[in-house]
């Protein structure tokens, strides 16, 4: 899927969305214009996704349907729709340095910070060796332009939230993120070192998901991270995904709180990556 193709699908499930409540509240397309003070033609051109709604608008539609309570929802998909997804491609074009920089200011305002990792080492946990390999692998992968060092010392600099200000960090892993070799073994053992240390930090809880916990009710699921209760920012394989949608922040906060119950803290915790140290040899 393109990033102008998945636009377009959001908009026009926007569309559907709203054409939905007006159904609901028995309205039609011309009554509703009417009411709005609209040409005939727009209540169309935004139900068939050929026009974006602006937050006036939505507060109109919700306002003349009797649907205000989902108001601030609509909002917030309308505002997500052009940016939620971005391929890496487009993100990376001018190097990586400048796709680290690109979160920076939101990760300045977060304060409650919920991140769940079934594959890597999180960012702001990660060593400068384990940081390198990661993103030389990246660059090499996708034929970028070589600014590895800027995009590396982007990374590292960016860490400073961990010690800055009143912020929380609750990380969940798999256990397999600790026997997933990247950069090699000694880069592994120094990564999985600077984990048991970070661990110890007051502002940070770290839960380890056993390969042995029983995953019927919540299987494993992709990588995300939770910024306060505002956004989510999920990986995939082409492209970079962002959520604010409230109601699809609520399940990734309820996904969240599911996989933390699996998870085991401290000791125990501990034992796991030591036991991962230990198979390097």
């Amino acid at each position: 899927m393109t990033s102008s193709s998945s636009v377009q699908q959001a908009r026009e499930a926007l569309g559907k969305r709203l054409r939905e409540i007006r159904k609901d509240s028995g309205l039609t397309a011309r009554e509703l214009a009417a009411r709005a003070g609209w040409h005939e033609s727009k209540c169309s051109r935004i139900e068939n996704g050929r026009t974006g709604p602006s937050d006036d608008d939505l507060r109109v539609w919700t306002l003349h349907c009797g649907a205000e309570g989902q108001t601030a929802d609509l909002i917030a998909t309308a505002r997500n729709i052009d940016g939620a997804y971005v391929e890496w491609r487009r993100m990376e074009r001018s190097g990586l340095r400048r796709a680290q920089e690109s979160v920076l200011p939101l990760w300045e305002r977060t304060r409650h910070f919920r991140a769940y990792s079934s594959w890597l080492i999180p960012g702001p946990l990660q060593t400068r060796a384990y940081i390198e390999a990661l993103l030389k692998a990246i660059r090499d992968r996708r034929a970028l332009p070589d600014d590895l060092e800027e995009a590396v010392q982007v990374r590292v600099d960016k860490q400073r939230i961990l010690h800055e200000g009143p912020r929380r960090f609750a990380v969940i892993l798999e256990e397999g993120v600790l026997r997933h070799q990247i950069g090699g073994a000694a880069t592994m053992a120094g990564q999985l070192g600077h984990l048991l240390s970070l661990a110890t930090l007051p502002n940070i809880s770290l839960g380890v998901i056993p390969l042995s916990a029983d995953r019927t009710a919540l299987w494993p699921v992709e990588d995300f991270w939770i910024f306060d209760d505002a956004q989510v920012n999920v990986e995939l394989v082409s492209a970079f995904l962002t959520i604010t949608q409230p109601h699809e922040i609520g399940m990734y906060a309820h996904a969240f709180a599911g996989l933390a119950e699996l998870a085991v803290y401290g000791a125990p915790a501990r034992t796991l990556i030591t036991a991962a140290i230990d198979s390097l040899g």
